[in-house]
């Protein structure tokens, strides 16, 4: 199989599990109650937790790498101001739209690494996509009750337009595969950037909707979610 097509074909599968997320969120009528209350809370500090192990893990180390310090940080807050400005613009338009935007930031970064490793010639992709795949499902869960809850498109409308979304995956791969894997700190200020924007995000927005009165399965979720990339991180050669 052609390596290009490869590079497609895990990123697909990498973004579908958005939608699967969002599938999964859409059965209500099982414990509704329990569903509203403490295991959704759970899993959104579950993705939570995995996006912070992106930025910890992946993003900055891998950022820092290819950049000077002073251009690492300089990318790193630059990308904070962004989506906090994108965050009031969110708020301003009230647009539920915020765990979509970290859940793209983080997919997208990442699935351009996937297509420069393969350029690079490593044999870490397959896994890696596994892992992308694993952190995407539940961010999918999470962007679909906080988009089904506010004004706009609700239902299976949003699922459809998560496996729309999913299709970046393979743009972004393709993007590292054929053009960024030549420019190194490109996607080091990239991977930066994204690192800032989601810290802001998850600081911002996310934590503090995961927390529950008398309710301690929330923060062992995110303790799971960040073990889930350091997993990831142990596994990767």
């Amino acid at each position: 199989m052609p390596t290009w097509l490869t590079v497609t074909l895990l990123t697909l599968m990498a973004g579908m599990s958005m939608p699967l997320g969002a599938l999964f969120a859409r059965i209500e009528h099982i414990h509704r109650e329990w569903l509203e209350q403490e295991f959704r809370h759970a899993v959104m500090a579950f993705g939570g937790g995995a996006l912070f192990s992106a930025v910890a893990l992946v993003l900055v180390p891998e950022g820092i790498e290819e950049l000077p310090t002073h251009y690492s940080v300089l990318w790193f807050v630059l990308g904070g101001l962004i989506f906090c400005g994108l965050d009031i613009l969110l708020a301003r338009y009230h647009s539920p739209t915020t765990q979509l935007v970290a859940m793209l930031s983080d997919f997208i970064p990442e699935a351009m690494a996937l297509g420069a490793a393969f350029s690079a010639g490593g044999n870490s992709g397959p896994l890696l996509a596994i892992l992308i795949a694993l952190q995407n499902l539940p961010e999918g869960f999470n962007a679909y009750r906080e988009m089904n809850q506010g004004p706009g498109i609700s239902g299976f409308k949003i699922v459809m337009v998560f496996g729309v979304l999913a299709l970046l995956g393979p743009i972004a791969g393709l993007g590292g595969f054929l053009l960024l894997a030549q420019y190194p700190a490109v996607v080091a200020a990239i991977k930066l950037v994204a690192g800032g924007g989601i810290l802001f995000l998850v600081f911002q927005d996310i934590a503090p909707q995961a927390r529950l009165e008398k309710a301690w399965a929330p923060a062992l979720g995110a303790v799971l979610g960040f073990a889930l990339g350091v997993l990831g991180c142990e596994l990767l050669p």
